[in-house]
C-alpha cells in the first residue's frame, strides 16, 4: 500500500495501476481538479511517505497572515500545453520555460479509461480544447510508452506553442521534505566522435531548488534543434534519488528538434520532455476546429536502482524487427577506411577474396561509387552509377561479392543534394527557409513533404537495390536542416493558408524521411539497414528502428573507440551498436588486438588494409572474428555493465576501463577490458557477476599480452603490461 496523507490537503489518489513491478499512480488536486502521473517500483510502494503540506520556513514568520499558509507542493499536471495568444507563466519563468502556463493550468480531470495494456486519461480545458494522455505498456511493463493527443474542441483554430510527450511530477516521493542535495540529474551529451559522454549533476548544481518562499520558478531546458537529433544530448535522461536508491529515467523517440525539462516551483522535482517548443526549437502548429494532434512518443521506467539498471531498460523501447539474416550478428566490412572514396570493381573483388570464408558476411560499398567530377566523393542527388570505376555497373560487382559468400552492401546519403550534381539545381524539391533553399556548406536538403521527392529517390535508391541485388544498405547523413524550413498549411477551410511555423516544418519533413524509410522496409523487407549520420548522431528509437543497426560514432581508429563503444552501448541495445576496428599493415599486435576488441562491445565492423596485412596481422584478425561469432549471443541478449576510470580528455584517455556483459541464460559472460595512458593498476581486477551461483571459467580469451587473464576467487584478474592494451575473455559457468 502507498501511504496516504489523513489531513485536509486536497491532493489525493485518483487512481492506481500496478505495471509489471511498477506502480502508476494518478494524482489529483480535489479543488483545481489538476492531475499529475507518479510511477513508482512496486517493492517500495509502502515506503513512500506523506508530504508536508505546508512550507514551514522561519522567515515566514515575517510575512503578512493573509499570504499564509503557503503550500510546499502542488500537483504538476501530467500534460503540458502551451497556446498562442493565452498567458504564459509567471514567477519569473517566460524565456526559460513555457511549462505551467494558463493553458496548463486551465486542464481539468474529464475521466480516465483503461484499453488492455493501455490508461488514457482525458484533460479538459475551459478554453476550447481537450487532451488525452496515453500511458501503454508491453514486455512485462518494465517500459511505459507516454504520448499526448490534443483535439480543438472550439469553432476556431489553435495554435500550440508546446506539448508534452511526457511530464512526471511528485519526484522524489520518498521524502517529506524538498530532499536537499538527494536528487540527481543524468544526461548524455554528444559530439561528433564523442557521443553520450555521461554528465551527473545534483540539482541543486543547477540552481533547481525551491526558493524560501517558492515565488520563482527555477528550470534546466535541454535538447538540440535540427535534424541530428543526437547532437548536443542523447534524448535520454533519468533523475536519481540517491538516498531512496530509486532512478526514474525517460527517453524522447523523435528524429528532430526535442527537448526536456526538469523543473521546480515547491518542493517536488518535476520532469517533462517532447518536441521542442516555441521558445526552444521555433515550433508552433495551428489546429483547426475538430482536429487534432499527436506528439511523439517518449519512453518512461522507474527502477529500484542505479543509472546503468535505468538505462538498460529503456533499451527494451527500441523494437528488434530484422531480417532472418541478423539473427546470429553477422560481422560487417566497410571498405570507406581502405578506398577512401574510391571503391572499383577490382579493388571491391581483392576484398572479397581476402574475406571469403573467413565468418565476416557483409561488405559494404561506402561513398564513392556513384558518378562524380574527377572522381569526386561529395557528388550527391544524381546517384548514377561510376562506369569508370564498375564498368560492368554494379551488378557485376555485386554479384561478385555473392560469388564469394558473401552479401554485397551500398552506402547512401540520399536526403541531401551536393553542389556537384545536377540535382542540385532542382530548387523546387529542396527545403527553404526565408524563400532561399536551406544550405550547409555545400549540401541543400530534399523536401521530403514533396511527393515528388518520394517518386524520385524510390527509382534512384530501391530501385537501384533491387535491380543490383543489394542486400544491405548504410544510410548517412552528414548535416542538419537547422531551426526549420517554410512552409504553408491551411490553418482552416474558409481562410487563407497560413505559413506554419519552422519547427513545424522541419517536423513535418522528418515524418516524410521516416515515411521514405517505410516504404524501404515495405518494399525490401530482407534488406539490412544501417542507420549513419555524421557516425551516431540518429541513435534514437523513432530512426534506429528501422535499422539492424546504427553506427556508434565516426571514431574510427582513435584511442578513444573504446570509450565511446562504452558510452552509446549504454543507451541503445548492444546487437545495434556497430563497432568500427581499422586494421593497418602499420599496426603492432597491441594495437590491432587494442581496436578488434573494442567491437565486442557491440556489433564488430572491420575496415583498413585488409587485403594487405601480413600473415601474422591477419591470423590476430581472423582469431577475434572467431571468438566473436561464438559469443555473438551474449551481445544479441544479454545486460552490460562498465567499471572503469573517470575520462576526462577522450582526446588523451588515461587510466582504464572494463564493461562485463551478463547473458540472457546467466549462465555466460563476456568482459572486455582496455587500458589508456596514464596511471592504471599493474593488475586490474574486475567483480565477476553473480550468474547462477556456479563457478565460473574461462572458456577462451583474446589478447596478445605474456600472461593470460585468470580467476582468482570471485574477481577476474588481468595486467595490461602497458598503455593502450585490451582483452576479450569469455566466461562461462561450469
Amino acid at each position: 500500500m502507498i501511504n496516504e496523507s489523513k489531513s485536509a490537503m486536497p491532493i489525493k489518489t485518483l487512481s492506481r495501476f500496478t505495471v509489471g513491478d511498477q506502480i502508476v499512480r494518478y494524482l489529483i488536486d480535489s479543488e483545481s481538479q489538476r492531475v499529475g502521473l507518479e510511477i513508482i517500483p512496486r517493492s517500495m510502494g509502502d515506503l513512500v511517505v506523506g508530504r508536508r503540506e505546508l512550507l514551514d520556513e522561519p522567515a515566514l514568520a515575517t510575512l503578512p497572515a493573509r499570504w499564509l499558509p503557503m503550500r510546499a507542493w502542488n500537483v504538476d499536471s501530467l500534460v503540458q500545453v502551451g497556446l498562442v495568444g493565452v498567458p504564459g507563466p509567471g514567477r519569473f519563468a517566460q524565456g526559460r520555460t513555457l511549462r505551467n502556463g494558463s493553458a496548463t493550468e486551465s486542464l481539468q480531470f474529464f475521466s480516465q479509461r483503461k484499453e488492455g495494456n493501455r490508461i488514457v486519461t482525458v484533460l479538459k480545458s475551459a478554453l476550447g480544447f481537450k487532451c488525452e494522455h496515453s500511458l501503454a505498456w508491453a514486455r512485462g511493463g518494465e517500459v511505459l510508452e507516454c504520448k499526448t493527443r490534443f483535439i480543438n474542441s472550439s469553432r476556431k483554430p489553435l495554435t500550440l506553442s508546446m506539448l508534452s510527450s511526457f511530464s512526471l511530477g511528485s519526484l522524489s516521493p520518498f521524502h517529506a521534505d524538498e530532499a536537499p542535495e538527494k536528487l540527481w540529474l543524468h544526461r548524455f551529451r554528444s559530439a561528433w566522435t564523442a557521443e553520450g559522454r555521461p554528465e551527473t549533476r545534483r540539482l541543486e548544481e543547477l540552481q533547481i531548488e525551491r526558493s524560501w518562499i517558492g515565488g520563482s520558478v527555477t528550470c534546466e531546458r535541454f535538447g538540440q534543434v535540427g535534424s541530428l537529433p543526437v547532437r548536443g544530448f542523447f534524448p535520454v535522461a533519468a533523475i536519481e534519488d540517491t538516498e531512496a536508491g530509486v532512478t526514474w529515467a525517460a527517453q524522447v523517440a523523435w528524429a528532430g528538434s526535442w527537448q526536456m525539462e526538469v523543473y521546480r516551483r515547491d518542493d517536488c522535482a518535476n520532469f517533462s520532455g517532447g518536441l521542442a517548443d516555441r521558445e526552444f526549437g521555433h515550433w508552433s502548429k495551428t489546429i483547426p476546429p475538430g482536429q487534432a494532434f499527436e506528439t511523439p512518443p517518449a519512453f518512461l521506467t522507474v527502477v529500484r536502482g542505479n543509472l546503468d539498471e535505468a538505462t538498460t531498460r529503456l533499451q527494451a523501447a527500441h523494437r528488434i524487427d530484422v531480417p532472418k539474416v541478423e539473427d546470429d550478428l553477422p560481422v560487417i566490412f566497410n571498405e570507406w577506411c581502405t578506398n577512401w572514396g574510391a571503391p572499383t570493381h577490382d579493388n571491391l573483388v581483392a576484398i572479397a577474396d581476402r574475406l571469403r570464408g573467413t565468418g565476416v558476411r557483409y561488405l559494404v560499398i561506402d561513398t564513392g561509387w556513384a558518378e562524380g567530377p574527377d572522381d569526386s566523393v561529395l557528388k550527391i542527388g544524381d546517384w548514377n552509377v561510376n562506369r569508370k570505376s564498375f564498368p560492368g555497373g554494379l551488378r557485376a560487382t555485386a554479384d561478385a561479392i555473392r560469388e564469394r559468400g558473401l552479401i554485397p552492401g551500398i552506402w547512401f546519403e540520399f536526403e541531401l543534394v551536393t553542389e556537384m550534381a545536377k540535382a542540385f539545381a532542382k530548387t523546387g524539391h529542396q527545403l527553404h527557409f526565408d524563400g532561399v533553399p536551406i544550405q550547409g556548406g555545400g549540401r541543400r536538403f530534399w523536401d521530403f513533404r514533396d511527393p515528388w521527392v518520394h517518386r524520385y529517390l524510390t527509382k534512384k535508391v530501391i530501385g537501384l537495390i533491387r535491380d543490383n541485388g543489394i542486400g544491405y544498405l548504410k544510410v548517412d547523413y552528414n548535416d542538419t536542416i537547422g531551426i526549420g524550413c517554410d512552409g504553408a498549411v491551411a490553418t482552416d477551410a474558409k481562410q487563407r493558408p497560413g505559413f506554419q511555423s519552422p519547427g513545424e516544418g522541419l517536423r513535418a519533413h522528418i515524418e516524410g524521411v521516416r515515411e521514405f524509410f517505410r516504404k524501404i522496409r515495405r518494399e525490401l523487407p530482407g534488406l539490412t539497414i544501417e542507420i549513419c549520420a555524421s557516425g551516431g548522431h540518429r541513435l534514437e528509437p523513432s530512426m534506429l528502428d528501422f535499422g539492424a543497426m546504427g553506427s556508434f560514432s565516426d571514431a574510427h581508429e582513435t584511442p578513444e573507440v573504446p570509450i565511446v563503444a562504452a558510452n552509446v552501448g549504454r543507451l541503445i541495445p548492444a546487437r545495434k551498436n556497430q563497432i568500427w576496428a581499422a586494421l593497418r599493415t602499420t599496426d603492432s599486435p597491441q594495437r590491432l588486438a587494442y581496436s578488434l576488441a573494442a567491437t565486442f562491445l557491440g556489433r564488430m565492423c572491420l575496415t583498413g588494409d585488409v587485403h594487405h596485412l601480413d600473415k601474422s596481422q591477419w591470423a590476430l584478425a581472423l582469431r577475434a572474428v572467431k571468438l566473436y561469432r561464438r559469443i555473438a549471443p551474449i551481445i544479441r541478449d544479454g545486460v552490460s555493465r562498465r567499471v572503469g576510470s573517470e575520462h576526462i580528455s577522450y582526446r588523451h584517455p588515461a587510466g582504464w576501463q572494463a564493461v562485463t556483459r551478463l547473458a540472457g541464460s546467466g549462465k555466460q559472460a563476456l568482459v572486455v577490458v582496455h587500458s589508456f595512458a596514464g596511471q592504471f593498476p599493474k593488475s586490474i581486477g574486475i567483480e565477476l557477476p553473480e550468474g547462477n551461483a556456479r563457478p565460473w571459467v574461462i572458456a577462451d580469451s583474446f589478447h596478445v599480452n605474456r600472461k593470460p587473464p585468470a580467476i582468482r576467487g570471485n574477481r577476474l584478474v588481468w595486467s595490461p603490461e602497458g598503455e593502450f592494451r585490451a582483452c576479450v575473455i569469455w566466461l562461462k559457468q561450469k
